[in-house]
């Protein structure tokens, strides 16, 4: 007779725990000891234990559908790489937890965008969603999908969203405040700053850090020009031109996002300036624009794939161990340095300060 393969009852009972710790410690949730998760391990490994993701999903009796939501202008390019990467992260968990994942991008100059949301969700046998920014840090879009009973995950989601539902991001405050740093560092003492769209808090907490390093470093609020763009190229190339012609002394111009930082970086090769001679600037996201531009940008690496994946598994750990928490888990950033910066000289000359 065939060898009956061992269950996830079999793991529990091996390693003296609850089945939902085991199911917590094979998600990678959290709210597990360091302990308890050896012992499980051991026990997975004695047992040679494998997951069924087939046998969960006919298990499970729910649809095992997640959706990850963004929103998207329908009429303007979409970002290079943040939706597809959090989406590559995402998919990547769906596959390893047995669920499927559907998509959905909703357009924000649609007045009625938030009814439309709030619709699809009745209407699909959807089990949970993660919400992208800004509509992680829409608390009134929140608190309606958690009256349908549907879990929610918020991606970068701020302060008011995160103290109702679980969320994941890195910190953007502190992000900001190092490229400030960075730059400051190197001589810089007027900026330019790209910011992303209204209500977007994210990129609002980068510009605030980087405020926060100029205070420091004992500079007034006037040495930094701030103009809105939308996370677009072209938005980039637009808001370069209209800072350049309202603050022609600044010598370094920081960017919410890569695509605007390349779009910039257009405008002032067009313009006959040197990168990062005349003018040096940054990124954020650290998405593979980053590297194809000239010259290469330096910018903040986010773990774009990681928070897609991380946001799937607390949203199932969530759906199979309710209740829903508001644990925020903070994922750490990186300042990559590259050749787009560098020390600031004076642009009527070619020669560098001494």
């Amino acid at each position: 007779m065939p060898q009956k393969k061992p269950t996830i009852d079999d793991v529990a009972a091996h390693a003296g725990v609850a089945r939902t710790t085991v199911s917590r410690v094979l998600n990678g949730g959290p709210h597990v000891s360091a302990g308890v998760r050896e012992r499980v391990q051991r026990a997975v490994a004695a047992l040679d234990y494998k997951v069924n993701a087939q046998a969960r999903f006919l298990a499970g009796g729910g649809s095992r559908q997640l959706m990850l939501v963004h929103v998207s202008a329908f009429d303007a390019e979409p970002n290079s790489y943040y939706h597809s990467g959090l989406e590559l992260g995402a998919l990547r968990a769906c596959s390893e937890l047995g669920f499927t994942l559907s998509t959905h991008a909703l357009d924000p100059t649609d007045p009625d965008h938030a009814k439309r949301l709030i619709a699809l969700v009745k209407s699909a046998r959807v089990e949970g969603l993660v919400l992208t920014p800004p509509l992680s840090d829409d608390v009134a879009l929140v608190q309606a999908i958690m009256r349908l009973d549907c879990p929610v995950v918020c991606i970068s989601g701020g302060p008011e969203a995160r103290s109702l539902t679980a969320s994941i991001g890195i910190d953007d405050e502190a992000a900001g405040y190092a490229m400030g740093q960075l730059l400051i560092g190197l001589g810089h003492r007027k900026f330019g700053y790209i910011d992303g769209p209204e209500g977007h808090v994210s990129a609002g907490q980068r510009l605030d850090g980087v405020r926060r390093a100029m205070g420091e470093a004992g500079l007034p609020k006037s040495h930094i020009r701030v103009e809105r763009g939308d996370f677009t190229f072209r938005s980039g190339v637009v808001v370069c031109e209209t800072i350049l012609a309202a603050h022609p002394d600044f010598t370094a111009l920081i960017c919410a996002n890569d695509d605007m930082a390349a779009g910039a970086m257009h405008t002032i090769h067009r313009m006959g300036l040197t990168i990062p001679g005349d003018l040096s600037v940054s990124g954020f996201d650290d998405t593979p624009v980053s590297g194809i531009v000239w010259p290469p940008l330096t910018t903040v690496h986010q773990p774009i794939r990681r928070l897609g994946q991380r946001a799937v598994i607390t949203l199932v750990n969530t759906i199979q161990s309710p209740p829903l928490t508001t644990v925020h888990e903070t994922v750490p950033f990186q300042i990559v340095e590259r050749a787009s910066t560098g020390k600031p000289r004076d642009r009527r000359s070619p020669f560098p300060l001494p």
